[in-house]
């Protein structure tokens, strides 16, 4: 059993959502449960209760009641709510005090400001306005190359407020990468920003955005003015009258009904089903995956984890590091559909230190702090004390997602940030959009494991021939459908592409690609890629554990591990490590790097070469590439492995390309 750094107080358990649902839930309709365990053993078991019970509890809004709650409950194809009509942006907007703070705000442009839900509707009315005038109708797809800014959420809601389809990209991906995932959706609208400041630095996007509109000749391109401070310019128009039907709407279709409140913009009514926004896989190899989510299943989904697992509350200012172009930005918007603010950052977290964000979180004051494991490796390496001479007074919750939280990154946040704080590591993914494992704000937080399994969904981990396991590592898979899994990727017509994806190794059942470990105590462990997983002798570990290990240590800032097939048969682990300034991969530290790994992971999983290389080569999303990278190494064409398009940092390549080439190049540290 995993050492327990935090227990809620009785006081905070009462004071919990999660508590007041479960209380709800008995009272209403005699669902007694004894713990958070029970609760989720209900709510997979009988998927249509849990989720009538989400809408009835957190009142979610229909414009048209449904028909019936889950129909066909098979994977995939499962219809959730038919019947239903109703409009994500109207949810948010409704029964909002026009004076309450909706949005908080800071980059490295300005200090920290705040939006009020007044101004966030005048500003979602003025650009729907716009969009409208544009002839953006139902079904039509908005694009945004955008910062993350007060701006880009109006946006965002306008366009849901239509009934349209909302994708976006940061400013910083280059036009491959850009048209890769624009092209295939055929936007109308195309929303620009001239440009955007990183690191102290403003980089103009002139050049990229000509190159991304020469590829779109259909989108009608918006600008804003971030550098010039011009704002919305004047290619964002103004309807006439100030709103009414969209000029593209089709004959057949019926004049556009007022159903917001006062507040918030006009809205159309769209089922259940009806897409909502499109999100990207990594694309390491060929175009992103784009992957189509519904309006009344992002609404369900994450209504139910920002008021049951955040714990979102009034007076709550929740904020995630993210940019526009990462799952955890459309994530953070679902927190509007709760009773607190969000905190938006624009901007590099490291600049001018590492101190920024928590300086943001002193001067919110943040009440709830989402942020990377890589984040919080980085803190304690560079020996940041964030509660040093500042008061996190307010700060209650951390989060944490991205990559496994190593067991010292968990004493980390203890020790530094606060010794009486929730900190939930997470774990799901953009084709959710949502966590399936992670925070519980009932439940005692363990060294180095995600609480528990999210309510709703039905995680399991099998083995090869569909065994569930307790207390080994398995294939992550879900069980029963989810309302927030994708309705489709764009342009797969007939389903092929997303049964493959999800549903070919286990029919009828989601297999999510991660390794996953649930504990007795019904907590988890990821442990990493499934498809990067290393096997001695018969016995697998994940990457993510040998990692857990190598950045344990100060000399190292970042790895990647392969396992290579060698001639006869058996395999090689090659370890590539990025060092920290200064530091060197002599053979005293090499030796360190193999004992934390035998000691941490398992004798059999030592590596067999270790190199030092200036960096490792990471998607736009962050994560590593492990099974590209080792297809190079055995020699594979890297142009037909991965898209340069698709990564943060394409130049990293170079030294993997050079290695495979030369095995002698590099720093390197043979033997075990």
């Amino acid at each position: 059993m995993s050492e327990v750094l935090w227990t809620p107080s009785p006081d905070a358990v009462a004071a919990a959502t999660l508590t007041r649902y479960a209380d709800w839930l008995r009272d209403r309709h005699g669902v007694d449960t004894a713990d958070y365990a029970e609760l989720w053993r209900w709510s997979t078991r009988d998927p249509p209760a849990f989720w009538a019970s989400i809408v009835e509890f957190c009142e979610v809004r229909f414009d048209r009641a449904p028909d019936a709650v889950l129909e066909d409950p098979v994977m995939p194809g499962a219809r959730w709510f038919p019947g239903a009509e109703l409009n994500l942006a109207a949810s948010i907007f409704a029964g909002r005090d026009p004076d309450t703070v909706a949005i908080h705000f800071a980059s490295e442009r300005a200090a920290p400001a705040r939006w009020t839900w007044g101004r966030l509707a005048a500003e979602t009315r003025r650009i729907r306005s716009g969009l409208v005038a544009l002839g953006v109708g139902r079904g039509d797809r908005v694009a945004a190359l955008m910062p993350n800014l007060p701006e880009t959420v109006a946006a965002f809601l306008a366009t849901a407020s239509l009934g349209a389809i909302w994708s976006s990209a940061a400013p910083e991906f280059g036009a491959r990468t850009v048209i890769d995932r624009f092209s295939q959706i055929d936007p109308v609208v195309l929303l620009v920003v001239d440009g955007y400041r990183y690191g102290g630095r403003d980089f103009d996007r002139a050049a990229v955005i000509e190159q991304i509109t020469t590829a779109l000749p259909r989108a009608r391109v918006v600008r804003f003015g971030l550098l010039d401070g011009r704002g919305w310019g004047p290619d964002l128009p103004e309807a006439s009258g100030g709103g009414g039907a969209p000029t593209g709407t089709t004959p057949e279709t019926p004049p556009e009904p007022t159903l917001g409140d006062r507040l918030g913009p006009d809205t159309v009514p769209v089922p259940f089903d009806h897409p909502l926004w499109i999100l990207y896989s990594s694309g390491t190899t060929g175009l992103p995956k784009a992957i189509v989510h519904s309006q009344g299943g992002i609404l369900l989904e994450l209504t139910k984890m920002a008021r049951l697992h955040l714990d979102a509350r009034p007076q709550d200012n929740v904020f995630w590091f993210t940019t526009t172009g990462w799952m955890m930005w459309n994530f953070l918007i679902g927190v509007l559909l709760s009773d607190a603010a969000i905190v938006l950052y624009d901007g590099n977290p490291g600049y001018p230190d590492l101190n920024r964000l928590w300086d943001l979180a002193a001067e919110v004051p943040i009440t709830i702090f989402g942020t990377s494991a890589a984040y919080i490796s980085s803190c304690l390496k560079a020996g940041i004390e964030p509660a040093r001479g500042r008061d996190l007074s307010a700060l209650r919750g951390l989060g944490s997602t991205g990559s496994p939280l190593s067991r010292d990154g968990f004493r980390w946040v203890y020790e530094h940030v606060g010794a009486d704080l929730w900190l939930f590591s997470t774990s799901g993914g953009t084709d959710v959009c949502t966590a399936f494992v992670g925070g519980v704000p009932t439940l005692p937080v363990r060294v180095g494991e995600l609480q528990a399994r999210a309510l709703g969904a039905a995680i399991e981990a099998w083995d090869p021939q569909g065994r569930p396991l307790v207390g080994e590592m398995g294939e992550l898979v879900l069980t029963q459908p989810m309302p927030s899994m994708p309705v489709g990727f764009w342009g797969d017509v007939d389903g092929s592409r997303l049964r493959e994806a999800y549903f070919s190794t286990f029919p009828g059942i989601w297999r999510h690609g991660d390794w996953i470990e649930i504990t007795p105590e019904g907590g988890a462990i990821i442990h990493g890629r499934s498809d990067s997983t290393i096997n001695r002798g018969g016995v697998r570990i994940g990457t993510g554990e040998i990692y857990a290990a190598v950045l344990a240590l100060p000399a190292i800032l970042d790895a990647l591990v392969v396992d290579l097939p060698r001639e006869e048969g058996e395999t090689a682990i090659e370890l590539f490590v990025v060092l920290a300034p200064g530091a060197r991969l002599d053979a005293d530290q090499a030796a360190e790097i193999r004992r934390r790994i035998r000691e941490d992971c398992s004798p059999r999983h030592v590596p067999d070469r270790i190199r030092a290389v200036p960096e490792v080569p990471r998607t736009l999303s962050g994560k590593l590439l492990e099974v590209p990278v080792k297809r190079i190494l055995c020699g594979a064409d890297p142009d037909q492995v991965v898209s340069r398009g698709s990564l943060a940092n394409p130049h990293a390549l170079d030294t993997f390309i050079q290695l495979a080439g030369e095995p002698s190049t590099g720093s390197a540290v043979d033997g075990g």
